[in-house]
């Protein structure tokens, strides 16, 4: 077998140089302030146990989809969960893809046309300016919840132009939110089509996972959203909301829908059993409350100047370069916390930062240490 050819060689030594190799690793056994989980769903015992005994009363006994859903993968759950959905967010359809960075990619690449105008956060996800980067629409960012450096870019449309406006709910990399109902306001002047990318939202606010659009009742004005699985329900997938024109068009036009083998029934099945315990839960407000503790105890320990503002699971402390914050996350790891450091460029140059997800299954004990052991680190 031939050798890694010289230019991918490269950029992995370059990478490596500039200590920004990325390499596979497990969190052995550390204490939990990295991963997604918000609820602990993905552990969940009850989840697990009453999506075998929904499959079996549903005689479903297929490890695999078999193929696409345009072929003989779309098997009697997805119509049952996409039917829920519908239910649960108030809209006309829903359809489900393989994950969220499918479907961001699939929506993308796909719907804004030729001569279209795409607007978008400059932070927002990876995944959606991969799908951007496939469209053949012109894009332009604006600056981060800058509502008035968006005004300017949408007063320089002409006549005629189709516009999309994309943001998200909950910011995965500083954990804040943008002003969602001035947004929607701004977009329906300038006739936009508003994309919100709730994915750290669902299952996180305290309305039984419904994201904020639906907390702030602007489902009428947002042309579509998009919702997670894989974070705070502790499952897989994810899924587009919209009218049912949207869904047809995905349906026909969505390469990464079309041409990807189906989720199988029991991912399916655990989905819709993730959506029946949030009703029963009492995890957000659990979360809630560690999310309070949290912000209270970066007071106490004079943190403030370090953190970026966000009342959400997601809490950034910011420490500048790449070899300093680096270091500090190897520290708390060495002391048992699982606190990743995200670096430049997945941010931008000078704001690297410490990123802690807060669970509902974190101890106060465990929240007051963490931040206890950060300060000592931190000038």
């Amino acid at each position: 077998m031939d050798k890694l050819p010289k230019k991918l060689k490269s950029k992995l030594e370059h990478r490596e140089h500039e200590q920004l190799f990325r390499n596979l690793s497990d969190s052995h056994n550390l204490i939990d302030f990295s991963s997604n989980d918000y609820l602990g769903f993905s552990k969940s015992e009850s989840i697990f146990n009453n999506t075998h005994d929904f499959l079996k009363a549903h005689n479903l006994f297929q490890n695999g989809a078999t193929g696409s859903r345009l072929l003989t993968g779309n098997h009697s759950l997805y119509n049952e969960l996409e039917t829920k959905l519908c239910k649960v967010y108030n809209c006309e359809s829903a359809l489900v893809f393989n994950s969220g960075y499918n479907a961001n990619i699939g929506f993308f690449s796909c719907v804004p046309q030729r001569g279209d105008l795409i607007f978008y956060d400059e932070f927002i996800h990876a995944s959606i300016r991969d799908g951007i980067r496939l469209s053949n629409a012109k894009a332009f960012k604006f600056k981060h919840n800058d509502l008035n450096h968006l005004e300017n870019l949408l007063n320089g449309v002409q006549n005629g132009e189709t516009v999309y406006v994309v943001s998200e709910s909950v910011f995965s990399m500083d954990g804040d939110s943008p002003d969602l109902v001035a947004l929607s306001q701004l977009c329906l002047k300038h006739h936009a089509l508003q994309i919100v990318d709730e994915a750290h939202a669902v299952g996180v606010l305290d309305n039984h996972a419904k994201g904020m659009v639906d907390q702030l009742q602007l489902q009428d004005t947002v042309f579509a959203r998009l919702i997670t699985f894989g974070k705070g329900l502790g499952c897989h997938g994810a899924a587009i909301l919209g009218s049912e024109d949207l869904k047809d068009y995905l349906v026909n036009f969505a390469r990464s829908f079309i041409y990807t083998t189906a989720l199988p029934p029991h991912s399916i099945a655990t989905i819709i059993m993730a959506y029946d315990e949030l009703n029963i839960t009492n995890n957000i407000q659990k979360l809630h409350h560690n999310i309070q503790l949290f912000k209270s105890e970066i007071k106490s320990n004079n943190l403030e100047s370090h953190f970026i503002e966000s009342d959400s699971a997601i809490q950034c402390c910011i420490i500048e370069g790449n070899d300093n914050v680096g270091s500090i996350s190897k520290q708390l790891q060495k002391q048992g916390f699982d606190v990743k450091a995200i670096l430049s460029p997945t941010v931008p140059k000078g704001r690297e930062r410490l990123r802690f997800c807060l669970h509902s299954y974190n101890s106060a004990d465990e929240i007051t240490q963490v931040l206890k052991l950060l300060a000592t680190f931190v000038e």
